[in-house]
C-alpha cells in the first residue's frame, strides 16, 4: 500500500515539540544547529514559537506520518509583532534567557542578545514590506515543492487580510534558500550596513 502524501495544513498546538525539532536541525544556514547551541529551545524561542502563539492564523505546517516535517510563519505587521512580542512574549523568557550583560561572544550570547532586541525588526527600507515569514522544512523533504507549497498558502493568507507585501532576512552564505527564494518570486532589497543577512521581499497583491 502506498503511503500518504504529506499534507499541508495550519499550524496546531500539538506541533509545538516538531516546531522546536524543525527550528532547530534547520537553524544553521538551513542545516543542523544542536552542535552550536546546548539549550534546544533557544531558537525555536527567537525564531518560530512567538509567530505561532501570537498570530496562529498565519502558521502552517506540512505533515507527513502524523508528524509535522516543516513550516511556515510569520506576522502581517513587523512593528505591531514587535510591541507584543516585547509585552507579551519577551517577559516569559526573561527568567530563563537574561539579557546579556557584556558584548555577545558565543553563538548562544549573540542569539541572546537578538531575543533582547526584537526593534532589530525594524528597519526603514524594509516599511514598503510590513509583513515578514520563516519558513523551514527538514532536508528530507526538501525539493519536493512542499516549500511552494507552504509559501503559497503564507501569501495567500496575507492576501485576505489586505497586506501588500512581506519581507524575510537570509544569511547570505545560505545559497540554497536563496535558489529557493528567487524561484519562488522574491527579490533583493537594499539595506545598507546588513552584514551577514540578505533581506528579500515579495509583493502580496
Amino acid at each position: 500500500m502506498t503511503p500518504p502524501s504529506p499534507v499541508l495544513r495550519p499550524y496546531r498546538p500539538e506541533d509545538r515539540e516538531a516546531l522546536f525539532d524543525i527550528c532547530v536541525r534547520t537553524g544553521h544556514q538551513g542545516g543542523d544547529a544542536r552542535h552550536l547551541y546546548a539549550d534546544p529551545g533557544l531558537l525555536p524561542n527567537i525564531f518560530a514559537a512567538p509567530y505561532a502563539v501570537l498570530e496562529p492564523e498565519l502558521a502552517f505546517v506540512v505533515e507527513d506520518g502524523g508528524r509535522a516535517v516543516g513550516y511556515i510563519l510569520g506576522t502581517a505587521d513587523t512593528a505591531s509583532f514587535v510591541d507584543r512580542y516585547r509585552a507579551e512574549w519577551l517577559p516569559g523568557l526573561a527568567e530563563h534567557y537574561p539579557a546579556p550583560v557584556r558584548e555577545p561572544a558565543t553563538p548562544t550570547e549573540q542569539m541572546t542578545a537578538l531575543m533582547h532586541d526584537p526593534e532589530r525588526m525594524i528597519l526603514p527600507e524594509l516599511a514598503d514590506y510590513p509583513a515578514h515569514l520563516h519558513i523551514d522544512l527538514l532536508p528530507t523533504h526538501q525539493r519536493s515543492g512542499h516549500g511552494r507549497r507552504l509559501m503559497d498558502a503564507f501569501l495567500d493568507a496575507l492576501h485576505e487580510q489586505g497586506v501588500k507585501a512581506v519581507h524575510l532576512g537570509m544569511l547570505t552564505a545560505n545559497t540554497g534558500a536563496r535558489a529557493f527564494y528567487d524561484r519562488v518570486g522574491f527579490h533583493e532589497i537594499a539595506v545598507p550596513d546588513a552584514g551577514p543577512v540578505t533581506y528579500l521581499g515579495h509583493s502580496v497583491q
